[in-house]
């Protein structure tokens, strides 16, 4: 499980923030993310955790924990690209002509009453009870 560290302090190096969160449990990696231009800290970093169960453990022990004198931020990472820093994803839309119009319903993407576009749709699976 990926965790977000937020609020580092910026002289923390990535040994002490492994051994912070090797107190609770196995660390497959962790990262402090550095500035390209400055070549400092930009105050957040990441760990890897392979074992959901001590990740979270770790989230609960170690969210709102002085370190350095900053209180950190730990939460689960998210894996959608919404931050600042994420680049605006171009999406192409199928012509017409690929899309089979079914039961009445409109050719096109779907979008919902206030605009925001659907994604497309899921197969469902449907099981048998034993």
């Amino acid at each position: 499980m990926k965790i977000l560290i937020r609020n580092l302090s910026r002289d923390i190096t990535q040994p002490e923030l492994l051994a912070l969160f090797a107190e609770h449990g196995r660390v497959q990696s962790c990262t402090i993310v550095m500035d390209a231009v400055t070549g400092g800290s930009k105050g957040f970093g990441f760990a890897n955790m392979p074992v959901p169960h001590e990740a979270k453990a770790a989230i609960r022990a170690l969210n709102n924990f002085e370190l350095k004198g900053s209180r950190i931020r730990v939460k689960k990472a998210e894996a959608s690209q919404s931050g600042a820093d994420a680049a605006p994803v171009e999406e192409s839309v199928a012509p017409e002509a690929a899309v089979p119009e079914t039961a009445g319903k409109p050719a096109g993407p779907r979008i919902k009453k206030n605009g925001i576009p659907l994604g497309p749709r899921k197969s469902r699976v449907f099981r048998k009870k034993s």
